[in-house]
């Protein structure tokens, strides 16, 4: 039988990066996003490249009714998850918090932290019913280190970091695995959005240096979830071998 893996926000970077090695190692997925075309897109070409069932589902983590409706619609063998990647998730805007605009603060907050446990509510039932699961967090070194103007996007990656705490100690007795990967500068859409499609800005976040790429993340969630059913791997921190963390990078 295969194994199930699901994946949130799994229309671009991270998030299609781990379906496409979900995929080719032979997991069947359940991908969600808020891009119907974009998530329709990547289920074709992931069926077309290997033998796997594919379940797509669209909804925004930041709306609980969505989230319940969507994945309590799924019927009893597709609530059998071995793999839930929460990576949905967002940084909007740059500014120091006297200037900061509260609705990028409320959507942060909603996606970063409220999604990741709407989601993690469900299903965390669905693996202690079934007596097993592992839970990937995607948080950020924006959680393990603040840096000037990331003020309310480093408080809800801080709370990524302490919920996976949260959850390694609380799914114990169920012998459910929860790993948080902490990646440090990755080129994906991330910039973009947070500059709200400011693509020169965004841009420049990444000049100067190799940043990490979303396969690269890809391949490191596909380690921790290989590792044998006796092994967690409990916390990651991957950067660039350019940063050295939130602050430093070195530039060429």
């Amino acid at each position: 039988m295969s194994k199930l893996a699901l994946i949130t926000g799994a229309t671009s970077g991270i998030g299609e990066a781990a379906a496409i090695w979900f995929a080719k190692s032979g997991y069947d997925l359940i991908i969600t996003g808020r891009r119907a075309d974009r998530l329709a897109a990547l289920s074709a070409s992931l069926k077309a490249a290997y033998p796997v069932k594919i379940k797509t589902l669209v909804f925004d983590v930041r709306e609980r009714d969505a989230v319940e409706t969507s994945l309590n619609s799924l019927d009893a063998g597709w609530q059998k998850v071995d793999v839930l990647v929460n990576n949905a998730g967002l940084s909007q805007g740059l500014e120091p918090i006297n200037e900061g605009n509260t609705t990028d603060w409320e959507t942060m907050i909603d996606t970063n932290i409220k999604g990741l446990l709407y989601v993690s509510r469900i299903v965390s039932n669905w693996m202690i019913e079934h007596k097993k699961g592992h839970i990937v967090n995607l948080g950020s070194i924006a959680g393990k280190q603040t840096y000037a103007n990331g003020n309310v996007y480093c408080a809800t990656k801080h709370a990524v970091d302490s919920l996976s705490q949260a959850m390694r100690i609380d799914l114990l007795p169920h012998l459910i695995r929860v790993t948080a990967i902490h990646p440090g500068a990755v080129e994906t859409e991330f910039s973009e959005v947070r500059f709200k499609g400011d693509k020169e800005r965004a841009k420049k976040v990444y000049e100067g240096f190799q940043p990490l790429a979303a396969a690269d993340i890809a391949d490191v969630i596909g380690y921790v979830v290989s590792c044998p059913p006796h092994v967690n791997i409990n916390d990651l921190l991957i950067m660039p071998t350019a940063q050295a963390n939130a602050v430093h990078t070195f530039r060429q």
